[in-house]
This record gives structure tokens, C-alpha cells and sequence, in this order.
């Protein structure tokens, strides 16, 4: 986020441009919370979440097999995970490097773009499988004409194609800033308060509206929804309410404390683009920003609470007791059952 905007002046001899800023703005790019801290956080989730992701999507194709909407959903959204925790490592380069992008315009572009539309398609894949969720726990039989797995596959693609056509203006914008009294070159930290006003406050809103704010919408009623159905009395297996309910919870949670300040906080600036402010809204922006990533190591929750096939393997490759996890996944009460994804 470019919180720190000024009048830019271009270089004749290159597409970057150049700037010199006062020197009590400078300590942003010097701090340790950017080039120490957050690179830290990005690493931890690079360690974590690439292989946790690896695992779910070689036990989605080769174990739960692809089968049903819900895996198409989820093997969708830790291709998602891998595709944004690949790009972390050029963010940790950069932010360990003293803020120093040193491999160019079109890279920080790409690496931006990538960045913003695997974070928003995870957003929409997390929706979908709340949606699916809903129409299989409330209609779960007259759901089963619509919740086909070549639907599934539709809608993902479809996901993926808006998500990337949401960032397409990222990829032709200019991006990369030098600062001449650090001699540094910053990504995607400093933009001109011409192309704010012109350009990004309404590519913003409407972006963070419909990537996240309708998403949420519908994920909090899908649930809501999904959660009162299962407090139904004529559902009795009592390990498969708590199952779906955990899932729920889960996915709200990482909505609303992973996403939900980053997009909060872009917006109210963006929508306030003409007001003056200090450092505590830029640290408090890739703070979030950090913590945002974290949603990836969060997601294998939603496959293990999600599938009971992929529960089950993983009680099974804990070494856990294995008609024990088979009983408990299965219920002994088959007088009334909610859909397993």
C-alpha cells in the first residue's frame, strides 16, 4: 500500500521514476518492522504453508480423489496458497534488502499483481465452499443437481479469470519509485497523488467491494444460515454438527481476522486519499498485510474439517487409532446425517 504519497518527477532516460522525500519519512523505509519483522513473518508462512499445501493437493488428487464439489473447491484454493506463497520470496529479498527492488519494473509489477489476485481468489474460493456447504447441510437433496463436480470446475475457473482481470491494471501501471537519498528502489510503496486521484481510488473501492466486503457478506450468511440448520434436533450425530461448525468458524475467523483489517484499512484510506497521514496507518497496513499471509497456513484447517476423507487419512498418517477415527467420521446414529464434503 502507498501510503506515502508525493508529486513524482521522471527519469527521461527510464519508465522510473525518481523522488526525494523529507528525512523524517525516511525512517519508513529504514525501520526494523519492514526490514526485519515482516520479512520474518513471510518467511515463517513460506516454511509452513508450502508443504501443509503440497500434502492437501497430493491427498486431494491421489487419496480423497476429485470427486466432489468440495475437493474441486479446496484443491483450487491450495493452488492458490502455493501460487502466493511462491511469490513471498522476492517480497522477503526486498524487505531484507533494505526496501531495495533491485530486479525490475516488470517483476515488481508481476510479483504485485500475483500477489493481490491470490490473495482475492482465496477470498472467493473460501466464499464458494461456504456456499456449497449451505446448499448441501440446508438442501442437501435437492442440492445434488446443481452441486456437480464440472460446475465446481466452471466456477473456479470463472474465480480465477476474474481474479486476474482484477489485477490486469497492476500489471500496466508504474510501480517502482527511486529514492534519492537512500538510493534505494521502492515496489509498490510510493504512488503520485495524480494517479490517486485519477486512477486508484476508484479502481480500489470497487476492487476491495467486490473481492471482499460482498464476499464477506455472503460467507457470514452462508454459515449463519448453515449453523441453524445444524442446530436442528432431527440432526443427531453430535461429531458431525461439531465438524461443520468448526469448519464455519474457521473460515469466518480468517475472513475477519486475516483479511479484514488489511481491506479495512485500504479502504478507509483510499476513501481518504486527500487527508493527511501519519506512520501509525502505514506500519498498521503491513502489519495486516503480514498477518493476511497467515491465512494460508490456516487453510489446511478447512480441508481437514472440510473432507472426512482427509480427516481420516490424517488420523491415519498421525498414526492415530484407525477404526477409532473410522468410527467417529462414519457416527453410529444413521437415522438422520448432514452431507459429507
Amino acid at each position: 500500500m502507498n501510503i506515502q504519497r508525493f508529486d513524482l518527477e521522471t527519469n527521461d532516460l527510464s519508465d522510473q521514476t525518481s523522488l526525494e522525500i523529507p528525512d523524517e519519512l525516511l525512517g519508513y523505509f529504514q525501520s526494523p518492522w519492514l526490514t526485519r519483522f515482516i520479512p520474518s513473518v513471510y518467511i515463517a508462512v513460506f516454511l509452513i504453508s508450502l508443504p501443509l499445501n503440497i500434502i492437501a493437493i497430493i491427498i486431494f488428487l491421489f487419496i480423497v480423489k476429485v470427486n466432489t464439489p468440495a475437493v474441486v473447491f479446496m484443491l483450487n484454493l491450495a493452488a492458490a496458497d502455493i501460487h502466493f506463497v511462491s511469490m513471498l520470496p522476492f517480497i522477503i529479498f526486498y524487505r531484507f534488502s533494505g526496501n531495495n527492488w533491485v530486479i525490475g519494473e516488470g517483476m515488481c509489477r508481476f510479483v504485485t499483481a500475483a500477489f493481490y489476485c491470490n490473495m482475492y481468489c482465496s477470498i472467493l474460493l473460501m466464499s464458494a465452499i461456504s456456499v456449497d456447504r449451505l446448499l448441501a447441510v440446508v438442501y442437501p437433496v435437492r442440492s445434488l443437481l446443481w452441486r456437480t463436480v464440472s460446475r465446481a470446475w466452471l466456477t473456479c475457473l470463472f474465480i480465477w479469470l476474474l481474479s486476474i482481470a482484477g489485477t490486469v491494471p497492476l500489471l500496466v501501471s508504474n510501480l517502482t519509485v527511486h529514492l534519492d537519498q537512500l538510493n534505494i528502489t521502492t515496489c509498490y510503496d510510493i504512488l503520485s497523488i495524480e494517479d490517486i486521484q485519477i486512477y486508484y481510488f476508484h479502481y480500489f473501492t470497487a476492487f476491495i467491494s467486490t473481492f471482499f466486503f460482498v464476499p464477506l457478506i455472503i460467507t457470514t450468511v452462508s454459515y449463519a444460515l448453515t449453523i441453524r440448520s445444524l442446530s436442528s434436533p432431527t440432526i443427531e450425530s453430535n461429531f458431525k454438527k461439531s465438524r461443520a461448525v468448526l469448519l464455519c468458524v474457521t473460515v469466518l475467523c480468517e475472513f475477519i481476522m486475516c483479511f479484514g483489517p488489511t481491506n479495512t484499512i485500504f479502504l478507509v484510506y483510499y476513501l481518504n486519499f486527500d487527508k493527511p497521514f501519519g506512520s501509525s496507518l502505514y506500519f498498521a497496513y503491513i502489519i495486516s498485510v503480514s498477518i493476511s499471509s497467515i491465512s494460508c497456513c490456516l487453510d489446511p484447517l478447512i480441508y481437514y474439517y472440510g473432507s472426512a476423507k482427509c480427516k481420516k487419512y490424517v488420523y491415519n498418517l498421525m498414526c492415530c487409532d484407525k477404526a477409532k477415527a473410522g468410527d467417529r467420521d462414519t457416527g453410529r446414529n444413521t437415522s438422520s446425517t448432514i452431507p459429507t464434503l
